[in-house]
């Protein structure tokens, strides 16, 4: 899997033939593998590394299609009530999309949150994380109908999206959890992720005592 990953970084204008055209058929990297280290950007537009943008810090990564997605803005709300919760425990909250930077302000005017966002306009890290697709034509075209410009919300015209994720990260920028559903529709529920959270949090101080 390693591998694999490191091949998607060094050959990255040849990714998308790699890149699945069904969110069925995405190969996510394993648990236990070190978050891929690429460049996103924050809401600002300035560049960061992923594993820079966690801050050492035990991190709850969440990855959502776009503000243009009902199902995504549910989610973002839903998990701005367990915020609080999983700072608790020590985590911090990312939520991280395909939208370009512009595209994620003018989000929050719909769905307005206080942790932080991310942008992978660039699908640099879906991809390197094995959970992006292609969106077909026909899906595109459909998308416009009802309003929705892919090309427009990121900036590029790669067409890829994330099957929504979520990983929790430790503090070495290891991920010890992923969920991940094709069904757009179905998102991890937030009393599910308190409780991972707090058994991976448990199962740290443990090890730590030993």
């Amino acid at each position: 899997m390693r591998a694999r990953v490191l091949a998607l970084l060094l050959c990255w204008p040849f990714a998308l033939l790699a890149t699945p055209d069904r969110a069925e058929d995405i190969d996510p990297i394993a648990v236990g593998t070190p978050l891929p280290d690429v460049q996103v950007q924050t809401i600002e537009g300035a560049s960061i590394g992923a594993r820079e943008a966690l801050a050492g810090m035990p991190t709850v990564m969440v990855f959502f299609r776009g503000g243009w997605c009902p199902y995504c803005n549910r989610q973002l709300a839903e998990l701005r009530l367990i915020q609080d919760d999983l700072a608790a425990l020590g985590y911090r909250l990312v939520a991280v999309s395909p939208d370009r930077p512009e595209s994620l302000r003018e989000g929050l005017n719909k769905t307005p949150v206080d942790y932080r966002l991310l942008s992978d306009a660039a699908a640099r890290l879906i991809r390197a994380l094995g959970i992006a697709f292609r969106v077909d034509d026909a899906t595109i075209e459909q998308y416009k109908g009802y309003g929705i410009d892919l090309e427009a919300a990121s900036g590029h015209d790669h067409h890829l999206l994330p099957v929504p994720t979520v990983l929790l990260v430790d503090t070495g920028g290891v991920i010890r959890y992923r969920y991940s559903n094709a069904d757009y529709k179905v998102r991890m529920d937030p009393d599910a992720l308190l409780s991972v959270a707090a058994s991976l949090r448990g199962e740290q101080a443990t090890t730590n005592d030993q």
